[in-house]
């Protein structure tokens, strides 16, 4: 096994672009990949663009009559279908769709395979993590589910046990619909209660079918929860579940949507937090899973001072080579932000939050707190049906 990092990346999967006004700025990626390169991490990875997700693979997840809507939309995007939820304010149909999303979708494929047969220890695609793309249908600024793309095509290869986890703001409903009936595959999504935002599901009591009980799980988070709630309730769920199932793969969505910057969401996490939880990932996967991390990226609308920075400790975490949060930004990367978008760049990798802290479970928990009570409702829902005291 290569115990290099591999980082997916090809210049055109900034073509995922839902036009101007649309939160979802390509910008994004394009300034990440920028920073990732102003710190000399390009020495530390091997840069590869996979190739496009064909037919058979999409279909892995996704139904054909689906693929041939976005077809269809993408050939003449005025003729986009609304019932697949494409051509609407979310996901508006765009020339090139199908293209530029089969291409995002090549390149979590491509990490999966290249993690599984052990040509990296490490993938990153910060490009993916479109978690919300169901099936039969476009949601949530995602055209094709590349995060359950990477997942089904790790069961192709033979995985038995594939772990994924989404800290996203928004939950990862779409990765957990298209494994709901399959043991093989936990889910354990971390995001803003699905009273107060989309997609409006997650809930705790979301376990799983019949056939594969316990294997959905939700922490549904109440609005405001800040670094040391975000940090306790990570760590009162996950490792547990993690050293349960032991998956041969984990699989992590990165979505940096948390941020108290972000305009779309009600979470208070900071940078620093984002960091320690790509941390404890990456360690995660050293200790159960002999190594294979996938890491991918997701939501992020803050698109200059936060998501760049988020990302580029991703990969530099998955590269061997963190960057310290202390680390002043190159002066070469401020200005091309400033170039392309007129607004002043950060100047350090921190938020000023770093060293974060937070309480652990083992010490105790109040029923009367929310953030424990959100602790304890997915605890109680999921940990009885994997054999865990709850």
């Amino acid at each position: 096994m290569s115990g290099r990092a591999q980082l997916m990346w090809d210049e055109a999967v900034t073509g995922y672009d839902f036009g101007p006004g649309h939160p979802m700025d390509p910008v994004r990626l394009a300034l990440t990949r920028k920073l990732v390169e102003a710190f000399g991490l390009d020495g530390e990875v091997d840069v590869v663009a996979a190739k496009a997700a064909g037919e058979s693979t999409l279909r892995l997840v996704h139904r054909q009559d689906y693929i041939g809507a976005v077809k269809a939309a993408s050939a003449d995007p005025a003729a986009a279908d609304q019932s697949y939820g494409l051509g609407t304010v979310d996901d508006p149909a765009f020339a090139g769709m199908h293209e530029v999303s089969s291409l995002i979708a090549g390149q979590s494929v491509g990490a999966a395979e290249a993690v599984w047969r052990g040509e990296a220890l490490h993938a990153v695609n910060f490009a993916g993590g479109l978690h919300h793309a169901m099936p039969g249908g476009a949601s949530g600024f995602c055209i094709y589910n590349d995060a359950s793309l990477a997942i089904a095509r790790l069961l192709e290869l033979g995985a038995e046990r594939v772990a994924y986890v989404d800290v996203d703001v928004h939950h990862g409903d779409g990765v957990q619909a298209a494994f709901w009936e399959d043991p093989r595959v936990l889910t354990i999504s971390l995001h803003e209660h699905p009273r107060t935002l989309f997609p409006q599901t997650g809930w705790p009591e979301e376990t799983g079918a019949d056939s594969a009980e316990g294997s959905a799980v939700n922490v549904a988070l109440p609005a405001g929860t800040g670094d040391a709630g975000w940090l306790r309730a990570f760590h009162a769920v996950v490792p547990e579940l993690i050293a349960d199932f032991r998956p041969q793969v984990l699989v992590t969505q990165h979505g940096a949507d948390t941020h108290f910057e972000d305009p779309l969401a009600h979470l208070a996490v900071s940078l620093d937090a984002q960091r320690a939880v790509q941390v404890a990932c990456h360690d995660l996967a050293h200790e159960y899973a002999d190594g294979r991390w996938v890491a991918l990226g997701g939501g992020g609308y803050a698109v200059v001072d936060v998501v760049p920075r988020s990302w580029t400790h991703l990969v530099a975490i998955a590269a061997g080579r963190a960057v310290e949060p202390e680390a002043m930004i190159p002066e070469g990367w401020r200005q091309e932000v400033f170039a392309r978008t007129r607004q002043l760049a950060p100047a350090r990798m921190t938020d000023g939050r770093w060293p974060v802290s937070w309480s652990g479970w083992e010490a105790g928990y109040d029923p009367a707190d929310r953030l424990d009570q959100a602790v304890l409702a997915a605890r109680r829902a999921v940990f009885p049906l994997r054999g865990l005291l709850a």
